[in-house]
């Protein structure tokens, strides 16, 4: 029995595969060849992503036989503008984070800041008197 299981090739298998997620949060079910749930999520350093209902999402699959999963990420969305190589630009809803190659950052959305706020190393005062804060 063991000479025929080493004579015979394994049925190969998908190290990676795309998938749509059909529970959205932290542990994610998705549904590729068939349904896996409680999948943990994993994304660059410092992201925190939660995947929505119905995204395309790739599933990387380890461990003998691959029946260890986890979601890696999505399919890219179309950048508004044409981005340079080494940007980054993280969007949530209606809002986004825009990191350009020129060192500039661009903010969209409502801007909410907990804690001192710094401009140029000086703290923000806001002025009371009706008008813009001053430095």
């Amino acid at each position: 029995m063991w000479i025929s299981q080493k004579l015979r090739p394994s049925p190969p298998t998908a190290d990676a595969d795309l998938g749509v997620t059909t529970i959205a949060g932290g542990q994610a079910g998705v549904l590729t060849r068939g349904e896996v749930r409680s999948l943990p999520i994993y994304g660059p350093g410092g992201y925190c992503w939660m995947p929505q209902n119905g995204a395309e999402v790739l599933v990387i699959k380890g461990g003998p036989g691959g029946q260890e999963q986890c979601v890696a990420g999505m399919r890219q969305a179309e950048a508004e503008e044409p981005m340079e190589p080494g940007e980054v630009l993280i969007r949530g809803g209606g809002a986004s984070i825009y990191l350009k190659a020129d060192g500039s950052l661009v903010l969209k959305g409502r801007v909410s800041v907990e804690g001192p706020l710094f401009i140029n190393g000086e703290p923000y005062k806001p002025c009371t008197c009706g008008e813009e804060g001053t430095v």
